[in-house]
């Protein structure tokens, strides 16, 4: 893994096969696909076609931008269906789950969360893990949309008032409640000129 942050050219976007009950999840995912298609950023993620994953990824390619699927065979027939995921940018099949979220690391410059379940958990809380280790310096953002994460982002706050979060300085995700400000703020910090003030720093960790 490279701790050395360049361009962005890619985001890898975290978020669930299912589309959620409010409205706002979809229509933010919509908006950040389209606003990475503009600023010439390819998405990078796990390749389902359906919920909050299809949304991203056919706002991505609708406005002229590059879809990176990565996605194993055991879940292709859950997640997609194998005539939507040949209309992907590019397809990469992989054996496990392991695998997969390599590639999606190794392919990405970013990392952005939107609503998710299980699944979208564990994959940002791996990234932030690995930042946690030095493991690399890239950008992390929590999509708040309708204060999602409030929940998580307590708990990290009460984990690190206990004593139980180390090296903090290394593990700041950036937390922002607008979908259209995500790509800038992303922008924003990999040029190392912080972010703007809808976005929320987790200094405190």
């Amino acid at each position: 893994m490279s701790t050395q942050q360049t361009r962005i050219g890619s985001i890898c976007v975290y978020c669930g096969s299912q589309p959620g009950h409010e409205p706002a999840y979809r229509e933010a995912a919509e908006i950040l696909g389209r606003s990475m298609a503009e600023n010439g950023i390819d998405l990078v993620y796990g390749g389902g076609t359906k919920g909050l994953m299809g949304a991203v990824a056919d706002a991505v390619m609708s406005n002229g931008g590059k879809a990176v699927g990565i996605i194993p065979e055991f879940l292709m027939d859950k997640e997609a269906s194998r005539q939507e995921l040949g209309q992907l940018t590019e397809l990469h099949v992989t054996k496990d789950m392991h695998e997969r979220k390599h590639m999606m690391f190794e392919r990405s410059d970013a990392f952005v969360t939107l609503p998710g379940g299980i699944g979208t958990l564990e994959e940002i809380i791996e990234i932030m893990t690995w930042a946690q280790l030095g493991r690399h310096t890239k950008p992390m953002v929590f999509a708040n949309i309708n204060g999602f994460w409030d929940p998580l982002n307590a708990l990290i706050g009460h984990m690190s008032s206990q004593g139980f979060i180390h090296t903090a300085h290394l593990v700041q995700p950036l937390v922002i409640d607008r979908a259209e400000d995500i790509v800038p703020a992303i922008l924003a910090q990999s040029k190392n000129l912080g972010s703007d003030g809808d976005a929320a720093v987790l200094e405190k960790m």
